[in-house]
């Protein structure tokens, strides 16, 4: 028994500090997190194979909330049960909040969302994508009809630009890959793997999932306590906002700035403030809370906007490997992950291209640190340290 807890003490430890380092420098928002995941949990420790990772990728694609931090749970729960989730959340997340709220209560008059070192990390998070979308296009998108069905995500992402239409194309892709591979997927083993939480443990989360979000907004009109509205704007933003971190910007933009809880300038410094740091973009309402409340505003902010994305994907996850064992939806899940990889694609072009590569030194720039992680397997904090120091550099060129 002494034996198994110490197993169980190491594994959460080992848990805690890959994902810890992760929340340190995975720079780039959540296109990129899920490129730094693929690099350190499917390619260097083989915690779960490339359909797994894809498959875990699809559900929380299909999910509101910040997608790259429920993948992130989930990986912990397969690892570590669910206090495993829990510690993967917090060393992935706990960096960039601390920082956030420093950033409200000292940094965010300086104006530095602009300066030379963020556009290096910028320039990082292009490489890092770029190594993903070629792994997982490898691996998912083999042959001529799943590289069609990528190319359709690719150009319907491209062209409307949408949460709405990105899950219309997974749901989309799912049906054609269910139509054209479910007699193949009869005939071939697929990886099933085993989350560690019961089916009515999942129950129990859709349900507080579900409740919170309609008993919420009740008992802010019924009363006046601060508190309470502040939960229910964190949690709503959290639960109804498809397409990761950065469309819950301008949806918290709504929530605060026009009933005067911050002021547009107090806003835009933290915007800045949430590109600089790493890890999740939903650590804007650390931010936020801060500005409202001081640091036990940030803490709690932090806690409503990120609580519908565990109730979600432990709420989910005991259905879904059922699911993707079945040879029913086999298929569906082969034409879903095909999609995946069109999505990367077109978040590699928008915004991450778009947003970062401006003129020919970016781009060799980006090559440099490309080369860096794929043809000499340098680890992620090297090439994130150099993005750094070249974007610094460049500001002077």
């Amino acid at each position: 028994m002494n034996k198994k807890k110490e197993n169980k003490m190491k594994t959460w430890l080992e848990i805690l500090i890959i994902s810890t380092r992760l929340g340190l420098t995975s720079f780039g928002g959540p296109i990129a997190h899920l490129g730094y995941f693929h690099e350190e949990y499917v390619r260097r420790r083989k915690w779960m194979d490339e359909k797994s990772y894809a498959d875990l990728v699809a559900l929380c694609q299909f999910l509101p909330g910040p997608s790259s931090s429920q993948v992130g749970i989930g990986i912990g729960v397969m690892r570590g049960g669910i206090l495993g989730g829990i510690i993967s959340f917090l060393g992935f997340t706990l960096p960039s909040v601390i920082a956030l709220i420093i950033f409200a209560s000292f940094l965010h008059t300086f104006g530095i969302e602009d300066a030379g070192w963020i556009n290096g990390l910028k320039i990082v998070a292009v490489a890092v994508v770029a190594h993903a979308v070629l792994g997982m296009a490898k691996n998912l998108a083999p042959d001529l009809q799943r590289k069609t069905i990528a190319l359709f995500a690719l150009v319907v992402t491209l062209l409307w630009q949408t949460a709405y239409s990105q899950i219309g194309v997974i749901l989309l892709a799912g049906v054609v890959g269910f139509l054209l591979f479910r007699q193949q997927t009869m005939q071939k083993e697929q990886s099933v793997t085993h989350f560690p939480i019961s089916r009515r443990f999942g129950y129990i989360c859709l349900t507080l999932f579900f409740g919170l979000l309609l008993i919420l907004p009740i008992l802010r009109n019924l009363t006046s306590i601060e508190w309470i509205a502040l939960f229910d704007s964190f949690y709503r933003a959290g639960s109804l906002v498809f397409g990761g971190g950065h469309v819950v910007l301008p949806l918290l933009e709504q929530e605060f700035v026009p009933v005067g809880w911050l002021t547009e300038q107090e806003f835009l410094a933290g915007y800045g403030a949430a590109q600089a740091v790493p890890g999740p973009l939903f650590t804007f309402a650390a931010y936020i809370g801060t500005v409202i409340n001081g640091w036990q505003g940030g803490l709690f902010a932090t806690f409503a906007i990120f609580l519908p994305a565990f109730l979600l994907i432990l709420g989910t996850l005991p259905f879904w490997d059922a699911l993707r064992s079945n040879p029913k939806i086999k298929g569906a899940l082969i034409g879903v992950n095909a999609s995946v990889v069109g999505i990367l694609i077109s978040a590699l072009y928008h915004p991450i291209w778009t947003s970062s590569i401006h003129a020919p030194i970016d781009f060799a720039l980006a090559a440099i640190l490309f080369s860096m992680l794929v043809y000499w397997k340098l680890p992620p904090w090297i090439i994130v340290l150099t993005g750094a120091v070249g974007g610094f550099l460049m500001s002077y060129v």
